[in-house]
């Protein structure tokens, strides 16, 4: 290690020592990672135990912690009983252990609030104490490392920055902190930007929902439409106009059958990073700078991967490995 290498170490560890918190901005996960939601719940999709995620996937979406109707703003979690059933029986401390063994494999665990049914009603002060309290205790039952928000049916931006870091609080600085904005969430002005604005120093990564979204506008000013490689690359700029690369990921989902619209053949996923990342592979949108450490790629789910045999995971992997 060079002298200025071993200063500037010296200088980032008392950064640490003085301030309590990360001498850089967010805790980490691999760059190009695959992020996968694992669904603790039964639909059409292949059933599965924590356990059964592939190795292939870095970060792994617990979807998703319920509301606590006797406490507002509160949350829940534990092991849905129709999916305990569909596996042959799975319990609390079965999950538990195989977060652990997940955990010592290298993996990330985090747990998602809201999703296209659920919500958190983070409305009041009282409620994002009920929130922080009861994804606290979670978090430290389970050995969850952080919090995923997808909230998509309202978003009050000063109460989930309150609660985020408050959470990093109770949780220390090993807190991973994901978000899944739909597309029109995170153009200008809207409301997960705000909130992205707010928390950047302590975002892992932000993977916007590439799907379920129809035609929007592109960085570009010009409008982009749902399927194309244009339509991730000319969005993901705007989360590039205000996060590190690092912690900008792209939102696909896994199969025809894992969205109502928006699914992609994974060669489009890979031209899309080619594109970021190497200025290669392009539409009609080429960026005006590469970004080589884009983050990497989320899907939802790895359910419906298995169910596909991993149409999706196989090629994005192999292709985010040839990106480091």
């Amino acid at each position: 290690m060079s002298l200025r290498r071993s200063l500037f170490a010296a200088l980032a560890g008392a950064a640490l020592l003085l301030t309590g918190l990360p001498a850089t901005a967010g805790a980490a996960v691999p760059n190009k990672h695959l992020t996968g939601y694992w669904q603790n719940f039964v639909n059409g999709a292949k059933p599965q135990k924590l356990a059964d995620v592939p190795a292939a996937y870095d970060v792994i979406v617990l979807a998703f912690a319920n509301s606590d109707t006797a406490r507002p703003g509160a949350v829940t979690f534990g092991v849905d009983p129709g999916l305990a059933s569909a596996v042959g029986g799975y319990t609390d401390a079965d999950l538990k252990a195989d977060i652990a063994a997940k955990k010592a494999a290298g993996k990330s665990i985090v747990l998602s609030i809201g999703g296209e049914k659920g919500n958190v009603d983070l409305s009041s002060p009282s409620n994002v104490t009920n929130f922080v309290d009861s994804f606290t205790a979670i978090a430290q039952s389970f050995g969850i490392q952080g919090l995923d928000v997808d909230l998509e049916h309202g978003l009050n931006v000063a109460n989930t920055t309150s609660a985020i870091k408050q959470l990093r609080s109770r949780l220390g600085a090993g807190f991973l902190l994901t978000m899944a904005p739909q597309t029109i969430d995170v153009q200008p002005g809207g409301r997960y930007l705000q909130l992205i604005e707010q928390t950047k120093d302590l975002i892992t990564v932000v993977h916007t929902q590439y799907y379920n979204s129809g035609s929007m506008l592109g960085c570009n000013d010009q409008v982009v439409h749902q399927g194309s490689v244009d339509f991730i690359t000319a969005q993901a700029c705007f989360l590039l106009r205000t996060l590190r690369p690092e912690q900008v990921s792209l939102g696909l989902p896994a199969s025809p059958s894992a969205a109502g619209s928006g699914y992609v053949n994974p060669t489009v996923v890979n031209k899309a990073l080619s594109c970021l990342a190497k200025r290669t592979d392009c539409g009609g949108y080429v960026p005006e700078t590469a970004f080589p450490g884009i983050g990497g790629v989320m899907t939802w789910s790895t359910n419906w991967d298995a169910t596909s045999g991993g149409a999706f995971s196989g090629p994005v992997r192999a292709h985010l490995n040839s990106l480091r």
